[in-house]
């Protein structure tokens, strides 16, 4: 059987028809015991490492093409945030599989207690088609170090990338451990059909909830990560130079297609024309007089998602607000310019669903209290930033409100750190993992006790007399 199921060389039929052998020969895999070695797995890590470093142009180059990114973005965001994870992973993968010893209560003595990770099985990891590179091979990075079997499902809207991936994973990483299947959703709809001992979804809502019912008959855990509108709050303390700048920063990685990028900013009303003037600024400074020319703009994946933009613009709907800042765009070349919009309407379209393209809604509000419960009425987001030079308003914020993750006086940046876990909390996602959480996510905590065979104290064995029953109480 090939160890790559493609729709580009088969048939979707085909392609379908195979998935429960694959399926079949991955466990008995994980069953062989092949995968549990340390060894095994750090192998399987550097093989990840090396089609990363090796393949670097080809990447740059399915990026862009995909994408529209420039090399320095591919770069950053994709191959180099990866190598990272694998690094930090190679150095502490040892540390992290060793059985850790705990406490045992007197009344279990003489005898040891331990927790051993134990790899899940057999894993199914369903990627996104924003970053199509890191969010496929970094949750491979977890799963292959914490010792399972793994089918990949890269997005099909992303098609330059995963070829590349079909193509070279299976160059690199053991092949009976590690498949990708291509395809869309009659392929998506098979893998679903399948036993799997962990599911690990990034995408949308609709499509998280169809996964998790799926789920569901096998009572399969799930670690889901999906989105949501990531709010900005300016105080009026803050720096506006700087929040602009980093706000914009965010907002424009990638097109705006990044699940962590600031969704709308909430801005006290006495700098909040001030802000749109920094944004404005900054505008100019990154990307020039025609934000077209740059080559440091993605461009949007496709026409579908182009025109959903434009639906969220003030030209579709008046409630969207009106264009302070660009709103240049052009459908030939899937290219919408950094847009800021003012005087929107809280209950417009742009405002009740994840933006995911380069529009950023500036509202103003009366205060930081007033900030806080806007987020606190709408659903958790994936992150929350905030900018102010005040500790006591920056704590405030965290304190008082509820996200996956956080980044005070900067934006996206918290997802880049490998020591902290990523995830999203209610509707924003379920689960987390990076690191040592991508590690913790695929194995399960198995806890085992180690009893003496040298003591057997007949107190514990009944017939329980009065004496043994005062004994055991006191050992209690």
């Amino acid at each position: 059987m090939t160890q790559t199921l493609s729709s580009s060389n088969q048939s979707t039929e085909e392609v379908v028809a195979q998935v429960p052998a694959l399926v079949k020969m991955l466990k008995a895999t994980f069953r062989s015991g092949k995968t549990r070695p340390l060894e095994w797995r750090l192998e399987q890590l550097r093989g990840l490492q090396s089609m990363l470093k090796e393949n670097s142009e080809e990447w740059a180059e399915v990026l862009h093409a995909d994408l529209g990114k420039s090399g320095l973005e591919a770069a950053l965001t994709e191959t180099q945030f990866l190598l990272a994870e694998i690094d930090m992973t190679l150095k502490n993968l040892e540390k992290w599989a060793k059985p850790r010893k705990v406490s045992t209560p007197i009344a279990l003595q003489p005898g040891k207690s331990f927790i051993h990770q134990d790899p899940l099985g057999t894993v199914l990891v369903i990627a996104p088609w924003n970053y199509p590179l890191q969010l496929s091979v970094g949750p491979l990075i977890g799963a292959i170090a914490a010792g399972n079997t793994v089918v990949l499902k890269p997005s099909e809207l992303a098609p330059a990338t995963s070829a590349a991936m079909a193509r070279l994973i299976p160059q690199y990483v053991d092949p009976e451990a590690v498949v990708v299947v291509e395809g869309a959703i009659p392929e998506s709809v098979a893998l679903l059909e399948e036993q799997w001992d962990h599911i690990l979804y990034t995408g949308n809502g609709v499509v998280a909830r169809v996964i998790a019912a799926a789920a569901a008959r096998h009572l399969t855990p799930t670690t889901l990560e999906l989105g949501g509108k990531s709010p900005v709050i300016v105080a009026s303390d803050a720096n506006l130079g700087l929040a602009a700048r980093r706000v914009m920063f965010g907002r424009m990685m990638n097109a705006g297609q990044t699940c962590v990028a600031p969704d709308y900013v909430l801005v006290e009303r006495d700098v909040h024309d001030a802000f749109v003037d920094q944004l404005a600024k900054v505008v100019g400074d990154f990307y020039g007089e025609n934000p077209q020319d740059s080559a440091d703009i993605a461009r949007i994946v496709n026409e579908r998602h182009f025109d959903r933009l434009m639906r969220l613009m003030p030209e579709a709907d008046d409630r969207n607000g009106k264009v302070a800042v660009g709103g240049a765009h052009d459908r030939a070349a899937r290219f919408i310019g950094p847009t800021v919009l003012v005087d929107v309407d809280p209950e417009a379209p742009v405002m009740q669903e994840e933006i995911f393209g380069p529009i950023l809604p500036v509202i103003a509000v009366d205060s930081v209290d007033d900030a806080i419960d806007f987020v606190n009425d709408r659903d958790k987001p994936l992150a929350l930033y905030v900018f102010s030079q005040s500790a006591e308003t920056e704590d405030k914020v965290l304190d008082q409100t509820s996200s996956g993750g956080a980044c005070v006086n900067a934006t996206v940046f918290q997802v880049s750190n490998p020591f902290l876990p990523f995830g999203g909390v209610g509707p924003s996602g379920q689960g987390a993992y990076h690191g040592e959480a991508s590690f913790t996510t695929f194995s399960h905590a198995k806890s085992v006790l180690r009893r003496s065979q040298l003591l057997d104290p007949g107190v514990l064995y009944p017939p329980f007399t009065p004496t043994k029953q005062t004994i055991i109480k006191k050992l209690m």
